[in-house]
């Protein structure tokens, strides 16, 4: 059965797996991507593998950052993974408490100040990221529920608010 296009049965027996052995919680993602150094090309190219395939994804620095613009930039694409993380967390939550949702919609904004990126200033790249999140059901009072507890369960989120080891290698 799905509830908000999300495969109930998959997702409990997922669960009901994990009970019984949390390493299968445990999964690597991974995306390896090229820059482009011809000209007239966009600038940045990864293949992601999913289980039924690969998509090619494509971005490009806006022309004032050096790029052509013709393909969202990095800061876009990041922003996108949030919002789409928050919404799956959100309508998998909605789901599992039995909440069917008429809309779901989730914006995601940032202000970049890239005068550290130019090694210009010590001044924050990012102070702040807001997520709106327009959500409706016959189930209202229960969507502020769903909203904290997506919050709280949202790898994208915890990305962002809790800090994170990073291992930079050059090979």
């Amino acid at each position: 059965m799905k509830i908000n296009n999300v495969d109930m049965e998959k997702a409990s027996a997922f669960v009901e797996e994990v009970k019984k052995d949390k390493s299968k919680a445990l999964k690597v993602k991974r995306v390896e991507g090229s820059w482009n150094l011809e000209d007239g090309k966009v600038q940045f190219t990864a293949i992601l593998e999913h289980s039924q395939g690969s998509t090619i994804v494509e971005a490009d620095g806006p022309p004032f950052m050096g790029g052509s613009g013709i393909k969202p930039d990095p800061v876009q694409y990041c922003l996108f993974g949030l919002a789409a993380c928050f919404a799956q967390t959100f309508a998998s939550i909605a789901a599992e408490k039995g909440i069917k949702l008429k809309e779901l919609k989730v914006a995601v904004e940032n202000k970049v100040n890239l005068s550290k990126s130019l090694g210009l200033s010590d001044e924050p790249i990012v102070e702040n990221v807001k997520l709106q999140v327009n959500a409706s059901s016959e189930d209202e009072e229960n969507l502020d529920e769903v909203k904290k507890l997506a919050e709280e369960r949202c790898p994208g989120v915890y990305c962002l608010t809790n800090p994170i080891k990073l291992d930079i290698e050059l090979m």
